[in-house]
């Protein structure tokens, strides 16, 4: 593939008079272009391009014509013998790049310049030009050199290796200080080579490519890993990489450079212009070089389904993750040629058009990133899997975390990390879906669940997943029963039995079980595997290397007898886990008095202190259950975002039904981060008002948003006889919502507004939470 590696003029944009080209690149090596030119005119004259006779006569007669051009009346004795030999040997030079540019082959330049830059080296450890103007292929060459020397010469210049890579890193993956820091002790130039050769147009790689890139080499290279025989079990599936730079050839060739600004825009233009963009990125075309390429690529990968990944710029900053903010496409890859090219092409334009999505953009003004000039580069990757009834899927999907944001019980330990695991695609492992749940693994215990007894085993597990149908060619939805079946040679690892008031595992293979009594527990997995301390060992190895902790997302695959099964695991990507407030040393007040205390909380409690609440946005439970209409409860979710908007400014938190965010309206309101960025709170109450029921959103890209932007997440149990929920104040409390959304007054009975100060005599609210304490108390004080 052509475009897979780079050019020599890859510092430019458009071509370059070759005469000029030469001048430039000889430009990089001022201390030996002397020699290289003499090398040069060698191979003039050998290879009968022009005699030596009369190339030097030419030399003289220029020199003549430039004296009289600068104004020399005599020319023969108005200037000094110094300054004339010096005018001879400029023009030898200028003529010297003029007959080999436009006479012999560029490789022959670039033959002759190793040469010198082998020669140069000898005894001499420093480097005759300068890396941070020299071209690829130069850094790449010297680069192999330094690192084929022995051991006792590679000290003598390995401060020089060093600087290669890190303008290699910078130029080609990542100008993020603390990546480069981390990454140039870890990378190789064949490493570095090798990303070069999967590269698809020009620019960098981005952030998501430089983290799972990254995380491989630490693995792999390692002194924790060492003798561990980690690497025996890992790997990382293979992976092409579009540069950044064909986004903005992409919005240029479609007139679509304006919808860049879509940042600076006011957040109700941003959120209304973004509803056509996808669309119309759909319909662009790429340069025809690119699709050639792809084309190329989609021959070398045959009939294997694909996932389209973002990999922005920002994307895995060591001090913001923007997980979850953009796409990931995936494609069966099961059609013709012309219809898999259709479909890869268009899963790259809905990566593209994800980059001026709502919650990116709100993202990055949050955090202070709005003016950074924000390229998306793209990973095409293989989906790890195998086929099961002509459906194509990963044994398991999950992510994990080497610092536990959530525990359930004293007895887990935050620092060896947590584990979300799902059968299929990954999809359920990161996004909240409805009704839906995956397992939870405390790594330090993880046979202790959150959930008790075989009802909430049955109810708290996962009961669809999602596959690549190959005959279809299409994604598609099934139950677990309907595919991890009996004649899925891993079903006793992954499913147990059901039996109403206990679950035990499948004890044999001829053991016939129904299809509605099987749980994915995925018990047998964790206690007959190599899982757990696999993943803690990786997790922890990561977080030690990026000196703070962080996430991964993976596949398992499961390899030899069902006895003594093999676990491998496929790294799929890796990013900073950012605890920001989270992981605050807080104690809950005893000393409460009953009547200022609003409600407790006694699950999943994260650490933390919200204060000087002053207002409450309280989306009434028992009312929001009543709604008949989808696009009612719709219009509870943008009136959030409304209020959002307009809060902004203010300390204010979020309670309401259900599963904030959740994509069933029946379980909770749906809001993107988009609606809720401003909150410093959001509450899930679990009531019985039609089938809401809370789910924490700890391990998803949901709650990573709420983690981002210092966004406390707490459920509440209303019902639960254990903890406190004051429904009379929410009940009674005057309702602002008319003053701040004239517009939505309609849905007051619905939506509050709660102003605490206004009715609490000047006392404002505050939360305290501490997972130490596994409590959490909303309480009213004065400041």
């Amino acid at each position: 593939m052509s475009n897979l590696t780079e050019s020599l003029a890859n510092n430019t944009t458009l071509p370059l008079p070759k005469v000029l080209e030469v001048y430039l690149h000889l430009a990089n090596f001022p201390i030996l272009s002397d020699r290289i030119r003499e090398d040069m005119r060698r191979e003039i004259f050998s290879r009968g391009v022009v005699s030596k006779e009369a190339f030097e006569k030419e030399v003289e007669e220029k020199a003549v014509q430039s004296q009289v051009r600068e104004g020399l009346q005599n020319p023969f004795s108005e200037e000094s013998p110094e300054t004339w030999q010096r005018r001879m040997r400029q023009i030898r030079d200028h003529l010297t790049d003029f007959y080999f540019a436009y006479n012999l082959p560029r490789r022959l330049l670039e033959e002759l310049i190793q040469e010198e830059l082998g020669a140069s080296t000898g005894e001499d450890s420093e480097m005759a030009f300068n890396p941070e103007l020299a071209p690829w292929d130069v850094l790449f060459a010297k680069g192999r050199y330094y690192e084929s020397l022995p051991p006792e010469r590679q000290a003598e210049v390995h401060h020089h290796l060093q600087e290669i890579k890190v303008v290699l890193i910078r130029a080609m993956i990542s100008d993020q200080l603390a990546f480069v820091g981390i990454a140039r002790e870890f990378f190789t130039i064949e490493d570095l080579e090798e990303i070069r050769r999967h590269r698809i147009g020009r620019g960098k790689i981005g952030g998501k490519a430089a983290g799972l890139m990254l995380a491989w080499k630490i693995l792999q290279r390692s002194p924790d890993t060492a003798g561990t025989g980690l690497q025996d079990h890992l790997s990382v599936p293979e992976s092409f990489f579009v540069g950044a730079d064909v986004f903005y050839g992409f919005l240029e060739l479609n007139d679509l450079l304006d919808d860049i600004n879509q940042k600076y825009k006011s957040s109700e233009e941003i959120i209304a212009d973004f509803r056509g963009l996808p669309e119309r990125f759909s319909e662009g075309r790429f340069p025809d070089r690119i699709v050639e390429d792809l084309s190329m690529l989609l021959d070398q990968l045959g009939p294997v389904p694909l996932i389209v990944r973002s990999s922005s710029l920002l994307e895995d900053n060591v001090s913001t993750s923007f997980a979850g903010k953009y796409e990931s496409v995936f494609c069966p890859n099961q059609g013709t040629p012309e219809e898999n090219l259709k479909s890869l092409l268009c899963a790259i334009t809905q990566v593209y058009a994800s980059a001026l999505n709502p919650d990116a953009l709100f993202y990055r003004r949050r955090m202070g990133l709005i003016d950074y000039d924000e390229r998306m580069a793209v990973i095409i990757q293989r989906v790890q899997g195998s086929k099961h009834k002509n459906l194509f899927f990963p044994t398991l999907a999950g992510v994990g975390f080497s610092h536990n944001p959530f525990i359930w019980t004293s007895r887990i330990k935050r620092k060896e990390g947590f584990v979300r695991l799902v059968t299929g695609l990954g999809t359920r492992a990161v996004d909240r879906v409805p009704d839906d749940y995956p397992r939870m693994i405390g790594l330090s215990h993880p046979q202790l669940r959150p959930a008790k007894g075989a009802r909430q085993i049955q109810h708290y597990s996962q009961h669809y997943m999602e596959v690549v149908d190959l005959e279809a060619n299409s994604l598609a939805t099934l139950p677990t029963g309907s595919v991890i079946d009996e004649q899925y040679p891993w079903l006793r690892l992954m499913a147990s039995v059901n039996q109403g008031t206990y679950i035990e595992p499948i004890l044999s293979s001829a053991t016939k079980v129904s299809a509605h009594q099987l749980v994915l527990t995925l018990d047998e997995l964790v206690k007959r595997t190599d899982f757990v301390p696999l993943m803690k060992k990786i997790l922890a190895t990561l977080r030690t290397a990026y000196g703070c902790p962080v996430d991964v997302e993976f596949t398992v695959e499961l390899c030899g007898s069902t006895r003594k099964p093999e676990v491998i695991i496929h790294l799929l990507q890796c990013r900073p886990q950012s605890s920001r407030d989270q992981d605050q040393d807080t104690w809950v007040p005893t000393d409460v008095p009953l009547e200022d205390q609003l409600f407790t909380a006694n699950y999943l409690i994260p650490s933390g202190t919200v204060d000087r609440i002053r207002y409450i946005v309280f989306v009434d439970p028992a009312q929001y259950a009543r709604l008949a209409m989808p696009s009612d409860k719709l219009e509870v979710a943008r009136a959030v975002g409304r209020l959002n908007r307009a809060l902004q400014g203010q300390q204010f938190i979020l309670i309401g039904p259900g599963r904030w965010g959740s994509s069933n309206l029946d379980l909770g309101v749906k809001v993107t981060y988009a609606d809720i960025f401003n909150t410093r709170m959001l509450i899930e109450l679990g009531v019985r008002y039609g089938n809401a029921a809370p789910e924490v959103s700890h391990g998803t890209h949901f709650f990573q948003d709420l983690v981002e932007a210092r966004i406390f997440p707490l459920a509440v149990f209303p019902d639960n006889k254990e903890t406190l929920f004051d429904e009379r104040f929410f009940a009674e409390a005057s309702n602002r919502l008319h003053e701040l959304l004239p517009e939505d007054a309609a849905l007051a009975g619905t939506l509050k507004v709660i102003d605490v100060p206004a009715i609490r005599d000047g006392k404002y609210l505050e939360v305290v939470m501490s997972a130490d304490q596994e409590k959490a108390l909303g309480y009213f004080r004065t400041y």
